[in-house]
């Protein structure tokens, strides 16, 4: 009977102890999941949110992100002075955000001291094509030239003078690499075409992109096309005069519905849910990420309403698909 009983209260316990440990179980995976909560993402960026340029690439590539994700978004703008923006990233990293954006490449020098300083966060940082030795900081790029030389291709048969205009801002990153690109598929498509290039020596004035814009115009320019936050005092130029325009970073339809021909768009989601699969993983950084035609980074996205040429159209969308399969090179 002892025995008997003995057996039974032993079966019984360990029922008990089984059912514990599934409730145990059970409640340790309602905390993991409850822990995990939305993927916290912070940008800081040198210009406003809605400038159609550089800053907004970014901001309307992790809002595409939340598309397919699960993310708490915090955004710090306008930080063009490097120190209030140095602030603003070690800001994020010790409220605990995963992921956080130093969107700017004079942002490097601090992010080199900020990062290590916060070993289970990860940055990003760009355009940059340097991690810094650091396993936490991913570095992204653009090859913005891609872009630019189909661009360039389609200006060359537009202009009727036989005269393009390029407004830079600083000789510097993919700024430089697209007016670089322009430049060639305007060469590579009509040698005879004339191309002038101007850089205004900031990001930011746009009185100096209206009068580089005005300078272009009285030599004769009518197709126009620069880059960086500034290019809001050009396309009212071009506008004025109408003159057309190519766009790139954001699509910059809204700054002239008749006169954009087409913008090349930064798809940063590309890169940012590769990052993210990989700080998911374990891989907090480390490594150099591009954004291509080739890998949907890079999009041509062109202006219904400017009313470009279908077979000049059909022709931009060849060279894309060459450079996206290498078939065609842009000279970078």
């Amino acid at each position: 009977m002892f025995r008997n009983t003995t057996r039974r209260s032993l079966a019984a316990k360990l029922v008990a102890v089984a059912a514990v440990v599934l409730l145990l179980a059970a409640g340790c995976t309602g905390a993991e999941e409850e822990d995990a909560g939305p993927i916290r993402i912070a940008i800081v960026a040198p210009s406003a949110s809605n400038d159609l340029a550089f800053t907004q690439s970014m901001v309307d590539a992790v809002n595409a992100v939340g598309e397919t994700r699960e993310i708490e978004v915090a955004v710090t703008d306008g930080t063009f002075i490097v120190e209030e923006a140095a602030a603003a990233i070690r800001g994020y990293a010790e409220d605990g955000f995963d992921l956080v954006i130093a969107h700017g490449s004079q942002y490097g020098g601090p992010l080199e001291e900020i990062a290590p300083d916060f070993p289970d966060t990860s940055f990003a940082w760009g355009t940059a094509v340097d991690f810094k030795g650091l396993d936490n900081v991913f570095a992204y790029t653009v090859r913005s030239d891609q872009g630019g030389y189909v661009s360039g291709t389609v200006a060359a048969q537009i202009t009727g003078t036989g005269v393009v205009g390029v407004i830079g801002p600083i000789e510097v990153g993919d700024a430089k690499l697209y007016v670089d690109g322009f430049a060639a598929g305007v060469a590579a498509q009509n040698s005879s075409v004339t191309t002038n290039i101007v850089y205004t020596d900031s990001f930011s004035d746009v009185a100096l992109a209206a009068e580089a814009a005005e300078a272009h115009i009285s030599n004769d320019a009518d197709v126009l096309t620069g880059s960086a936050q500034m290019v809001v005092g050009a396309t009212g130029v071009a506008n004025e005069h109408g003159v057309a325009w190519f766009g790139t970073q954001a699509n910059q339809t809204a700054l002239g519905e008749s006169i954009v021909v087409a913008s090349q768009v930064y798809h940063w989601e590309v890169l940012l849910n590769e990052m993210i699969d990989k700080i998911e993983a374990g891989t907090l950084g480390g490594e150099v990420m591009t954004a291509t035609l080739a890998n949907g980074g890079i999009v041509i996205e062109f202006n219904d309403g400017y009313g470009l040429d279908a077979g000049i159209q059909a022709a931009a969308e060849d060279v894309i698909a060459g450079i996206a399969d290498g078939s065609i090179s842009t000279g970078q």
